[in-house]
């Protein structure tokens, strides 16, 4: 945002911040966050290479429209089902510590 809409918008009473100001989380909140969309974005990417989202639910005991909310990173996803989803793509320990050094 440039500084003179910054200043417009804050002239009017805005506050001007960023979503992890605006839900108050700690530090460590904001990057678990992250690493959960990062996660899911993974998920979704190697899932759809691979099989359809009832092919990877039948696989980890899940279903078609929990893979969609993990796929799309609802805040309901454990991060327990993203690992298993993921590693049931063929993906390796070493390929999900790729997907969490990459955030931040």
């Amino acid at each position: 945002m440039d500084q003179s809409k910054r200043e417009r918008l804050e002239s009017k009473g805005w506050k001007i911040g960023t979503v992890s100001d605006f839900l108050e989380l700690t530090p460590e909140e904001a990057i678990l966050v992250e690493i959960k969309l990062a996660l899911s974005c993974s998920l979704k990417e190697r899932r759809q290479e691979l099989m359809t989202q009832r092919d990877l639910a039948f696989k980890i005991s899940s279903s078609q429209p929990r893979i969609a909310k993990a796929e799309n990173g609802d805040a309901s996803v454990s991060t327990d089902l993203l690992l298993r989803a993921i590693l049931a793509t063929g993906a390796t320990p070493q390929d999900i510590g790729k997907i969490i050094a990459g955030v931040g």
